[in-house]
């Protein structure tokens, strides 16, 4: 699933950082713990370069602890990276970021100047509800819509630190197709950017390999289904999602399946490992590479033949 979805105001917050970044100490970027990778921005790691960054692992709540810690120790093997994991629902964890932040450049903590940090994330991955917390009132708007902040902006969170928020970026093209999937499963992506049969079926098709015990007991299944479609239709069963004489609305099971991850009513689940990293990574450049000899060759055809 390729998806394309990239508003005006996403164009305008990637030219902002840009010209940000040159003030800035410290860069924190706010992933999502159930897709790390799929939640990273890549232009981002093109545009930093090697200024220092902390990678905010939101939502631990909801992840797996045990992929979690595998995905802290996998982001800090790149130099000038640090990780921390946070929730929402535990305040006391956020206050870690800020104390990270002084530890990092004590002397800027103590100056007249202190410290500039650029917050930077894709679309509800929890940026602003940490925002939130950190300056003690509400600064940026949240909700389970993706894109609410517009326009960038300054906050004085004290003991400090300056912070400078953006707009949630999403790259203008995720090629990745596994990516794509687990955004929309996640909720970062618009509800009207894709199918929610084809994500369920996709997330089911994870679920039933990695979390069967969840399934189970979620569901009170007595055998797992075999596919994920079939997990889909007794899903359905159980809970009653059914059309005119008795066959299962795969459009309503598929959005409770969905509304149940991002709740965490299926338990702690991470959609994503490292170890998945380099073959998803191979078959993205795979796909780059296809697109260029493309484009090459439309430019061959275009070019007047020589007589």
């Amino acid at each position: 699933m390729q998806i394309q979805w990239y508003p005006g105001h996403m164009h305008k917050a990637s030219k902002q950082i840009k010209e940000t970044l040159p003030q800035v100490d410290v860069i924190i970027e706010v992933l999502d713990a159930r897709i790390p990778y799929s939640s990273t921005n890549p232009m981002l790691a093109t545009l930093r370069g090697d200024k220092p960054c902390i990678k905010v692992l939101s939502k631990s709540d909801l992840a797996d602890p045990t992929l979690t810690a595998q995905w802290q120790a996998y982001l800090e093997q790149e130099q000038s990276v640090r990780s921390l994991a946070i929730s929402s629902e535990q305040p006391a964890s956020l206050k870690q970021l800020t104390e990270l932040c002084r530890s990092m450049f004590p002397a800027k903590a103590k100056s007249l100047k202190g410290i500039h940090a650029l917050i930077v994330g894709i679309p509800n991955v929890g940026k602003s509800t940490l925002i939130n917390i950190l300056a003690k009132r509400v600064i940026a708007k949240t909700g389970n819509e993706p894109a609410i902040t517009k326009h960038q902006q300054r906050i004085n969170l004290g003991d400090g630190i300056v912070l400078s928020d953006t707009p949630g970026v999403l790259w203008p093209n995720i090629e990745n197709r596994n990516s794509g999937y687990r955004l929309a499963a996640t909720g970062a992506i618009k509800e009207t950017a894709m199918q929610n049969d084809d994500v369920a079926l996709f997330t089911a098709e994870y679920l039933l390999k990695a979390y069967p015990e969840a399934l189970l007991k979620r569901y009170q299944l007595n055998t797992l289904p075999a596919t994920d479609y079939e997990l889909l239709e007794a899903v359905g069963k159980k809970r009653g999602c059914l059309r005119g004489g008795g066959g299962v609305d795969m459009d309503k099971v598929s959005k409770l399946l969905l509304t149940e991850l991002r709740s965490g009513n299926l338990g702690r689940i991470t959609l994503e490992t490292p170890a998945m990293m380099s073959k998803e990574q191979e078959e993205t450049l795979r796909i780059q590479a296809e697109k260029a000899i493309k484009r090459a060759q439309r430019k061959d055809k275009k070019r007047p033949k020589k007589s």
